[in-house]
């Protein structure tokens, strides 16, 4: 059978348990191949594959959540085994909730568990970047100053000139968002905050304790913005921890 364009590395039938992972902006699917390498094998580690990137960099990408939440609600609930449990970071995470609430208001298969790095609560407003209206060297400094993108590639200004449409998409969709109240989830969250990441630290992390009825938990790692990826070992543990309900005893 051929594999989604949204799943292109496939959703792990034969693990007790699936973890949909949607990417941070300008990051496509292959930013969690070699992070859920070291995840427990039980854990079926499932990346999320937006279209602008990789594979699909010739399909335009999203400017706003409302339509990839519609398209990933479809993609998960004909293609994606329960149970399962969804992680998000940056910009992936206001996309794994925001799917969160459309499943739960189509009546469609819901996650057992919402992981979070990377983004303030969803509640709370973020300041809004034009990057399509940014120069390629203020491009430059707004990416370093963030984080986790190669010198090389914040030097090449024809790299950075073909990235900024994707860039300045996905930068729409995240700060573009306006938050609607609704009632909280009632499933557990549990969020990851780098104790170094100004945009989303363990204090702007704190409240998505708000959004849950459920459990919420926030571990913070050492590092920046990056720091799930940086730390991914003690990510996965925890990952591990708070799935093992679901979890087969280990041979």
């Amino acid at each position: 059978m051929a594999r989604s364009p949204w799943l292109p590395l496939g959703t792990c039938p034969d693990a007790d348990i699936r973890l949909v992972c949607l990417p941070h902006a300008r990051a496509g699917a292959s930013a969690f191949r070699l992070w859920g390498k070291g995840m427990d094998a039980r854990i079926g580690v499932c990346p999320v594959q937006p279209p602008g990137r990789e594979k699909r960099r010739k399909e335009a990408p999203f400017t706003s959540v409302e339509p990839l939440v519609r398209e990933l609600v479809s993609e998960i609930s004909e293609s994606v085994a329960e149970p399962y449990a969804l992680f998000g970071h940056s910009t992936g995470a206001l996309c794994a909730f925001q799917t969160v609430r459309a499943l739960r208001d189509t009546g469609g298969p819901m996650p057992v568990h919402l992981f979070v790095s990377g983004r303030r609560a969803p509640h709370m407003p973020l300041e809004r970047d034009d990057l399509a209206a940014m120069s390629l060297p203020e491009l430059a400094e707004f990416l370093q100053n963030l984080g986790g993108t190669p010198e090389g590639v914040l030097a090449d200004h024809d790299i950075l000139g073909a990235l900024r449409p994707l860039l300045a998409a996905d930068f729409s969709v995240n700060q573009g968002y306006d938050f609607i109240p609704a009632a909280p989830l009632d499933i557990p969250v549990t969020a990851f905050a780098g104790v170094e990441d100004t945009g989303a630290d363990g204090g702007l992390m704190a409240p998505w304790k708000e959004q849950t009825t459920s459990d919420f938990t926030l571990h913070e790692l050492d590092g920046g913005h990056f720091a799930v990826f940086d730390r991914a070992t003690e990510v996965h543990a925890h990952i591990a921890a708070h799935l093992s309900t679901y979890l087969r005893p280990a041979a």
